[in-house]
């Protein structure tokens, strides 16, 4: 019995080792250099996973131009991007956004909302993608932009908004959907307008 007594002494006297007040400002200061080292990467990795998500919104709206120009004589629809306005355009004056003539195809128009869509884009215009409406009513093997030809791989369709995806790093900003229904996720579009062969 006697080490035990002793031991309940020690305890009462504060004699048992303990951190020093240094020690754990030590402590804290290593843990907090360490969390501010793994929350960019955390960031950019719940990033990613919303990247994904939008690609996967992208992919699906891809297969709903595709059934609309299968059902409209290969022609792409003739629509725009609803703007940032309140005040809608008098019926009649303006082409329909992508909302309304995709919706048969999308089944949810909730597709058209980006993930990563913080500034309330898609609540403001329907939509958190853009239309690249110089394709409109084209045939969707033959694209012509702005005099040249373009094959169905070059040339974007939809894309985001805005750089939604930026957290990922340089040119990984924005995703875009190709009218051959591949999908790229890039800052900006890359390389150079030409006629192809």
């Amino acid at each position: 019995m006697k080490p035990v007594e002793d031991n309940s002494r020690a305890a009462a006297a504060g004699r048992f080792p303990a951190f020093t007040l240094v020690e754990l400002l030590v402590v804290i200061a290593v843990i907090g250099i360490l969390a501010g080292l793994l929350l960019p990467a955390l960031g950019r990795a719940v990033e990613a996973g919303r990247s994904t998500a939008c690609l996967g919104n992208l992919h699906q709206c891809g297969l709903a131009l595709q059934l609309y120009v299968q059902d409209n004589n290969n022609r792409l629809p003739f629509m725009r991007d609803a703007a940032f306005d309140t005040n809608p355009p008098p019926a009649g004056a303006a082409l329909p956004t992508m909302d309304v003539v995709l919706s048969n195809y999308l089944g949810n128009v909730n597709v058209l909302r980006c993930p990563s869509d913080k500034k309330g884009i898609f609540e403001q215009t329907r939509s958190s993608y853009s239309w690249n409406s110089l394709l409109n009513g084209q045939d969707a093997d033959h694209l012509r932009v702005f005099g040249l030809d373009f094959d169905p791989h070059q040339i974007p369709v939809m894309f985001d908004k805005e750089a939604f995806h930026q957290v990922r790093g340089p040119k990984k900003g924005v995703n875009y959907l190709y009218a051959d229904g591949h999908i790229k996720n890039l800052l900006t579009i890359e390389g150079v307008a030409g006629k192809s062969p």
